[in-house]
C-alpha cells in the first residue's frame, strides 16, 4: 500500500510525522511524494489557532473528494475527533497519546506488507509529550496532556542513527523543550551533553523553551552552546510586553525576568540569535498593553519575532474572557509587524560584509539554497550545493527575515 504523511503545525508535529512515516515503512508500506499518489494519507493535524483548524477541515474534505483512505493523527485527533468524524466518516483516528499503538491500529485496518528494517526519516527528534504549563489560551495542553519525557536512551539511539546515516542538522524539540526530564529525574542539559558525546560534524538546534523553565538551567545551556556543533540560537517566547497580560495568560514570568534571561545569554554569547513570539489582541489587552509590546520589540532587538493574532480556542479559559474586537486585533498586529520588520532589517544589516561557515539545509527558490550560519541565521545563496554541505560564504545583502550571500 502506498502512503503519504502530511504534517502541519509545530516542529514537534513534523517530527512525530517523520516517526509515523518510519512505522508505515517498517510495516512494508511504500512511501510516495504526494497525497495524489497515495492509497492512504496520514493527515497529521494542528489546531493551535482557528485559521489552522479551518485549513484542516478543508483538507479533510479535499481528501474525501479524492477518495483517499485517511488516518488522522495530531492534536485534532485528540480534542476534536467529532469534527473529524463528520468530514471523514469511519476514518482511523489516532491521537498523540495513542501513538505507541499506531502500528497495531494500522495493521488491523490495512494489514501490512513485507516487514522492513526501521529507517530514519527526517531530522527532528521529539523528546517529550506534553508540558508543565497551564496557559489560559492553549488548546494544545488538552491534546498533549502533562509532561511525559521520552526515555533518554531511546532519544540517544535515534540521534546516533541520524548522525550515522549522514544527517547534518538535527532539531531537538518538544512543546517546551526546557521541561524535558522534570518528570523522570534528568534534564535537557544532561541529554544534550550526552548527545554531544557522539563524534561527527553535525549541528543541533535546540527547540522552544519558556523563560521560567530556561532560567534555572542557563549556565548549563550556556556551556552546551560553547560546542560549535550546537547552533547559538534560542527560541524564547515572551508572548506580551505587558506584565498584566502575561498574568492573564498564566505565563509565570514577568517581562523583566524574560529580559534578564536574554541578557544573560547575550552576555555569554554575544552573537547568539534570539527568536521570540508575541500574541496580538489577547483578551483584555489595552492600548497601553499593546504599546508595551511595541516597546519590547524595540528594546529586545530579536533576530526573529513571530506575531500571532489571538484566536479563542474552545474549552480554554481565554475563550471565556472579554475579547478584543477583531478590527483592533488586526490593526495592532499590523503595527507590531511593521516594527519587527524594521528592527529585523536593522539587525540583519549589521551582518552584511561578514563571512561565515554555513551548512546548506534546504533548497530555495530560483536556483538558490538556504544555508544556516553557526547562530542559525538563514542565508539565501545562488548555488547548486547539495543539502548537508558545509561551505564558506560572504554575506552580501539582506531582507528582514533572511540574509543574502555568495559562496567563497
Amino acid at each position: 500500500m502506498k502512503y503519504y504523511v502530511e504534517s502541519y503545525g509545530c516542529t514537534m508535529n513534523y517530527g512525530e510525522g517523520d516517526q509515523l512515516s518510519e512505522r508505515m515503512g517498517a510495516m512494508g508500506h511504500e512511501p510516495v511524494g504526494t497525497a495524489e499518489e497515495a492509497d492512504v494519507v496520514v493527515l497529521n493535524t494542528c489546531t493551535v489557532v482557528d485559521t489552522t483548524e479551518k485549513k484542516m477541515i478543508r483538507r479533510m474534505s479535499d481528501l474525501r473528494r479524492m477518495g483517499k483512505e485517511v488516518i488522522v493523527t495530531g492534536c485534532m485527533a485528540k480534542v476534536q475527533s467529532s469534527r473529524i468524524a463528520i468530514r471523514l466518516p469511519g476514518c482511523l483516528i489516532i491521537p498523540p497519546d495513542a501513538y505507541r499503538g499506531f502500528s497495531s491500529s494500522v495493521e488491523r485496518r490495512y494489514g501490512c506488507g513485507c516487514s522492513l528494517p526501521e529507517a530514519v526519516a527526517g531530522n527532528i527528534i521529539p523528546i517529550a509529550q506534553g508540558c508543565l504549563g497551564d496557559c489560559t489560551y492553549c488548546i494544545t495542553k488538552f491534546a498533549r496532556g502533562r509532561l511525559t519525557s521520552y526515555p533518554e536512551q531511546d532519544i540517544l539511539d535515534r540521534f546516533g542513527r541520524m548522525v550515522d546515516s549522514g544527517v547534518r542538522e538535527i532539531l531537538v524539540t518538544a512543546q517546551d523543550t526546557a521541561c524535558y526530564g522534570a518528570d523522570s529525574g534528568t534534564d535537557l542539559v544532561r541529554l544534550l551533553r550526552r548527545m554531544l558525546e557522539k563524534k561527527g560534524d553535525y549541528r543541533i538546534r535546540i527547540g522552544m523553551m519558556n523563560p521560567n523553565l530556561l532560567e534555572p538551567m542557563l549556565d548549563g545551556i550556556s556551556d552546551v552552546l560553547d560546542d560549535p556543533r550546537v547552533y547559538r540560537f534560542l527560541h524564547i517566547p515572551v508572548q506580551s510586553g505587558s506584565d498584566s497580560v502575561l498574568k492573564a495568560m498564566n505565563r509565570r514570568y514577568t517581562v523583566e525576568e524574560f529580559m534578564a534571561v536574554v541578557e544573560r545569554m547575550r552576555s555569554s554569547h554575544p552573537d547568539i540569535s534570539i527568536s521570540t513570539d508575541l500574541i496580538s489582541g489577547f483578551p483584555g489587552e489595552t492600548d497601553g498593553d499593546h504599546e508595551l509590546s511595541m516597546r519590547l520589540i524595540e528594546k529586545l532587538r530579536a533576530d526573529t519575532v513571530n506575531i500571532t493574532r489571538f484566536s479563542a480556542r474552545p474549552g480554554t479559559e481565554a475563550a471565556e474572557m472579554e475579547q478584543v474586537h477583531g478590527r483592533i486585533v488586526k490593526d495592532r498586529s499590523a503595527r507590531l509587524t511593521d516594527v519587527k520588520n524594521r528592527i529585523e532589517m536593522d539587525v540583519n544589516k549589521a551582518c552584511v560584509g561578514k563571512t561565515a561557515r554555513v551548512l546548506v539545509t534546504e533548497i530555495g527558490k530560483n536556483g538558490t539554497v538556504i544555508a544556516r550560519t553557526s547562530n542559525y541565521r538563514p542565508v539565501a545563496i545562488e548555488s547548486g550545493l547539495p543539502i548537508g554541505t558545509f561551505a564558506e560564504a560572504e554575506i552580501t545583502g539582506c531582507a528582514p527575515t533572511y540574509l543574502i550571500g555568495r559562496m567563497l
